[in-house]
């Protein structure tokens, strides 16, 4: 499965961005799929995680009531809704299909990797 994140960019302080994360295959409709993040000089961090159905979401608490994470498994594409943006969250957000159906903040849980989308938010 190859996944391909996009609509990273530049973004002020108290905005919006939405990025996606579409997957090569359909077989991705059954997984769980995570974002990550990784700023300059940090580790990857989890930032939220949605079951194969959309049933299921996690957040990390840094992102909790600010993002939303949803998927159209029509289009096997999962979206990160990001809101009232920080610039604590400039990163390279990566997307990444779980080894099941559900979602989880544990990196050696996903086994496919997206490429990486750089959002920068300005103060």
């Amino acid at each position: 499965v190859q996944l391909q994140a996009s609509g990273g960019g530049l973004e002020q302080t108290g905005g919006s961005l939405k990025i996606s994360c579409t997957a090569s295959k359909r077989t991705f409709n059954n997984n769980g799929v995570g974002w990550f993040r990784q700023a300059p000089g940090k580790e990857r961090e989890f930032v939220a995680a949605i079951s194969w159905n959309g049933g299921v979401t996690l957040y990390a608490d840094s992102v909790k009531g600010r993002f939303a994470i949803s998927r159209d498994n029509a289009k096997s594409t999962v979206y990160l809704q990001m809101n009232t943006l920080k610039p604590e969250d400039t990163a390279v957000y990566y997307c990444a299909a779980a080894r099941t159906s559900y979602g989880s903040r544990r990196v050696n849980d996903y086994n496919y990797w997206g490429q990486g989308t750089l959002v920068t938010v300005s103060s």
